[in-house]
């Protein structure tokens, strides 16, 4: 393991060699040489210095346990050279096309410590060098103001406090045009380059001398707010609260914010536009305001399942009852009433949805349903929007199962679906489990990909989280009325056996869990709660579960089959901190990659956290890091079996994975689940999240902490407000002014 300094120190070197250079990331191994002439190994996004360039650097010492003391930089500014040596080093380089180590040496024996000008300002001159004609003289100039091009670029924007890597991104982005287009608009920077927020933007473009006031600082915060917003599900936000929150961000008065969004809506980024009369909403809530994005996801989402609803379906027509008798005979299957309506609704609609919470019976209704249209030769399709819960629906059915975006095939050559409204799916019904995880914008790529005539069974449970991205699907479609719909509620026999399924229902009726006060408690059981009241004490008995308890009692593995699912990131028993404490009691090692306050190491337990559709890997999607390798500078993870591989400066799309928010849990399914439930987290102590916690486990739940923050938990009905006019979209009043116009 390195040991870290803690505070930053400034450091000058004279490049004498590059170790390794990654040119996509900056990320550079060099030995250089101290003002003393102390020899010293740099390591860092550094942009590719050139041996003899003079590196003014901030950063630590650090000693690695493999290459020894060597000095971490994060800062880093490059000066032209000034010695004799220098100067000859750095043109000798291969920097400027032309000059190699022979023509070098004669330049700096002819001009001496004068060579860089003389090439800068008067490369007429060169020709005075034997060996140097007009043709070579001009290359020469030509590849040396490309060069100082490059320099000035990262100059400015280090200058106004962009890292080096970051400066790298920002260049293989723009190029030339770099220094113009952040000068003009710095807050495109917060659209076009990942990592590159608003507040970072914003602290460039004061940095240039933008007004706090300025017309694009106040646009650029409006659509950062609604960015914002949206992470929290919301596909609008009201006009007055959004005005109110833009401005507390940026600091400023009402009416520039106001304005700003009226000019982002004449520019057709914003949408505008008001609430219907039955819809609820408070006098200074009446106006909606989108982003242009989410306002036609939302509209074509409406439009999609009307249309889908009423167009005639592919197929001969099926026979309700003689189709059910013969399911009933062929796998000598009874259904509970509720089961028989939902086989029967989905034999006779187009578009229906299917709730209930577990042990309900969901799956066998799958089956059954697409047993029957099998039998009518009808091509079906199983998708679900995670992995694990397409994997879980594969195995549960015994027929293949995708994610819905491997079923609509990225390209990553034409950036986008390969299946969309030109290439629709060769499809006939569709079932879509777990739909309540569903965002409004993947639901927009899988309606358009499906044909008219398909039929589509949206499965999911409605008493769990929404989804991650922004929308509220199931509920809004259910909320709507336009969709049949059946609720399963009887749980079978087999699965009242099962305390974790019995708890979530108890849960989910507003009652607190069963279950024995300690996991030592004698008698099995799949379902315990530790009563802990201090988070630190709850940490370390979360770590003592994880690493022994839990393993020795029930033989699970601690990294494969124990999940932690947290309801917050920060604080003692979030998710951050979390994950540092696992990580250092489950995988012990020297960690090879740091990447902000992450490190990451051989064996680490990951999740992907954004979709990255030319890797095939989505967010939510949980690996294990195989192979680190320090000199090309990739990573390799495994995700089911499938290697994927990524750059260093990819790695900011990963995260550490011993412990997830139950959020980003959604979809997933683990052998045991450990929960920490403290007051801390009262924000975000509600109902469908400890449902959501719970129903991930197959064999063990143990929560962990007080039974005061359980019962606030699950006495909590009033789950956060996502601002949605889907259901509105869908509802009969839609439908009377479509008949209307």
């Amino acid at each position: 393991m390195a040991s870290h300094q803690t505070e930053p120190i400034e450091l000058a070197v004279r490049v004498e060699h590059i170790t390794f250079c990654d040119e996509s990331s900056g990320f550079t191994i060099l030995q250089a040489r101290t003002e003393d002439d102390a020899a010293v190994t740099v390591v860092g996004d550094l942009m590719s210095p050139v041996p003899g360039t003079i590196l003014e650097m901030e950063g630590r010492w650090e000693t690695h346990q493999r290459f020894g003391r060597q000095f971490r930089a994060t800062q880093a500014r490059a000066q032209a050279p000034t010695s004799l040596e220098g100067i000859e080093k750095y043109l000798a380089s291969g920097l400027v096309k032309g000059v190699g180590k022979e023509m070098a040496g004669r330049m700096v024996r002819h001009f001496g410590k004068q060579t860089l000008a003389v090439i800068g300002s008067a490369p007429e001159r060169l020709i005075e060098v034997d060996g140097i004609g007009p043709k070579r003289a001009a290359l020469i100039r030509q590849a040396w103001r490309e060069q100082k091009s490059i320099r000035d670029v990262m100059l400015f924007l280090q200058s106004h406090g962009v890292s080096t890597a970051y400066a790298t991104k920002i260049f293989r982005r723009y190029g030339q045009r770099t220094i113009g287009m952040v000068q003009r608009n710095p807050y495109r920077l917060a659209e076009d380059i990942f990592g590159i927020g608003f507040l970072k933007a914003d602290g460039i473009a004061l940095s240039l001398g933008f007004s706090p006031g300025a017309p694009k600082r106040m646009q650029a915060g409006v659509l950062h707010t609604l960015k914002q917003l949206a992470q929290d599900g919301h596909l609008y936000y009201p006009h007055e609260p959004l005005v109110e929150a833009a401005a507390s961000i940026l600091k400023a008065e009402r009416q520039p914010v106001a304005d700003a969004i009226d000019t982002l809506a004449s520019a057709g980024k914003l949408v505008v536009e008001p609430l219907g009369p039955d819809e609820e909403a408070s006098a200074g809530e009446r106006m909606a305001v989108y982003l242009s994005h989410f306002h036609q996801c939302e509209s074509f989402t409406a439009q999609g399942l009307r249309q889908l609803l009423d167009a005639p379906a592919s197929g001969p027509p099926i026979a309700t009852d003689k189709a059910v008798q013969w399911m009933r005979r062929r796998f000598e299957l009874e259904l509970a009433l509720d089961q028989h309506r939902a086989v029967v609704t989905a034999l006779e609609n187009k578009v229906m949805v299917i709730t209930g919470g577990p042990g309900t019976g969901k799956t066998t209704i799958i089956h059954a349903i697409t047993r029957i249209f099998e039998r009518n030769r009808s091509v079906v399709m199983l998708a679900a929007p995670t992995g694990r819960a397409a994997k879980r629906l594969s195995e549960a059915t015994g027929r293949p199962a995708k994610t819905i975006h491997r079923l609509l095939k990225y390209n990553p050559h034409q950036g986008g679906f390969v299946h969309n409204a030109d290439h629709p799916l060769d499809v006939d019904l569709l079932v879509l489990d777990e739909s309540s995880m569903i965002d409004a914008e993947l639901m927009v790529h899988l309606l358009a990909a499906l044909p008219r005539t398909c039929r589509l069974i949206l499965v999911g449970d409605i008493s769990q989280l929404p989804s991650v991205g922004p929308g509220n699907l199931l509920k809004d479609i259910l909320a709507s009325g336009a969709i049949p719909h059946v609720t399963l509620r009887r749980i079978f026999r087999q699965a009242r056996e099962s305390r974790i399924i019995t708890n979530a229902h108890r849960i989910n009726a507003g009652q607190m869990p069963l279950a024995p006060r300690e996991a030592s408690a004698q008698g099995a059981s799949d379902f315990y709660f530790i009563q802990q009241q201090d988070p630190h004490t709850i940490l370390s008995t979360i770590l003592t579960l994880v690493r022994e308890r839990i393993p020795a009692r029930f033989g699970l593995d601690p990294l494969d089959d124990i999940q932690v699912l947290t309801p917050m990131h920060r604080g003692v028993i979030g998710a951050q901190n979390l994950n540092t404490t696992l990580q250092e009691a489950l995988n012990p090692q020297e960690a090879i990659v740091t990447r902000g306050e992450q490190r990451f190491g051989p064996n680490d337990k990951v999740m992907q956290i954004r979709n990255n559709y030319e890797k095939d890997v989505y967010n939510g999607d949980i690996g294990r890091i195989e192979i680190i390798e320090p000199g090309p500078k990739t990573v390799t993870i495994r995700y089911d079996g499938r290697r994927v591989n990524y750059d260093f400066d990819e790695l900011n799309e990963v995260v550490l994975a011993y412990a997830v928010t139950v959020h980003k849990s959604q979809g997933s399914e683990y052998p045991a689940v450990v929960i920490p439930i403290t007051t801390q987290h009262y924000i975000l102590l509600q109902r469908n999240l400890i449902y959501t916690a719970v129903t991930r486990a197959r064999r063990l739940v143990v929560l962990v902490g007080t039974r005061q923050a359980l019962a606030m938990a699950v006495k909590n009905d009033r789950p956060l407000k996502r601002y949605t006019r889907l259901a509105y979209r869908m509802g009969p009043h839609a439908i009377e002014s479509r008949n209307r116009g």
